[in-house]
């Protein structure tokens, strides 16, 4: 874990609003996580009233992500912040954007279940997602974990399993475009599938936009765009 000074300002008042961005982040994020994990469940056990439950609370991450923007920008505006208190207040802001995005993919995965609710021989389908959802339900873990520690080697590790979960998405992708052909009745389900398994995807890019955010709160260094590996190697 780094150390980035925070908690060690004179004003014992700007350490506690610091130390509650940081805090209400990570309750975003725990929320977010459920999200996923309902998503995911929904789709695979069709489960209606699950799925119906998701898209319900999908309003809970966006109200999560106005209230702390709005705090950020007390903090910019009455506190000047400089130096690792800016790029933290950065990071933050931009770590919820992307985890108001996945809990928006979560939504989707979420709807996509609902419209499978009752179809028959899509077993196979969700057999298929499984393994992928639950790799990225880790990177996500392990996206904010990494935030909750300032951890950089953790952050490298997951981002770079996003790797992985591209291979195991355009794997998908030919497997159920084969399904689709052997049996062209099942185009119209497996479409839903496809819809679920992209927005699965994108939810692995969001948990690799977040460590890409803590390394630069951390080390003050923006790595997007580039091979987040190289990068650290050369400090």
């Amino acid at each position: 874990m780094e150390n980035l000074n925070i908690g060690h300002h004179i004003s014992r008042r700007y350490n506690e609003e610091l130390e509650d961005i940081r805090n209400r982040v990570l309750a975003m994020g725990g929320l977010v996580e459920q999200q996923l994990k309902d998503a995911m469940a929904s789709l695979e056990n069709q489960d209606g009233s699950l799925a119906a439950a998701v898209v319900e609370n999908d309003y809970k991450v966006n109200a999560m992500e106005v209230a702390i923007d709005e705090e950020c920008n007390v903090v910019l505006a009455r506190r000047q912040p400089a130096a690792s208190d800016l790029r933290l207040i950065v990071a933050v802001i931009k770590t919820i954007t992307d985890l108001e995005r996945i809990g928006d993919e979560a939504e989707r995965i979420a709807r996509m279940a609902g419209d499978l609710v009752g179809e028959t021989g899509v077993d196979r389908l969700f057999t298929q997602i499984h393994n992928i959802g639950q790799h990225v339900r880790s990177m996500v873990h392990g996206a904010l974990d990494a935030f909750a520690h300032l951890d950089t080697d953790k952050a490298v590790k997951v981002w770079s399993e996003d790797r992985f979960v591209d291979r195991e998405y355009e794997s998908l992708m030919r497997e159920l475009m084969t399904f689709m052909m052997e049996d062209p009745r099942s185009i119209p389900c497996v479409l839903k599938a496809i819809f679920a398994a992209r927005a699965i995807e994108r939810i692995g890019d969001r948990a690799s936009n977040i460590c890409e955010y803590v390394i630069y709160l951390v080390r003050g260094k923006d790595v997007r765009h580039t091979r987040v590996d190289q990068e650290m190697h050369e400090d």
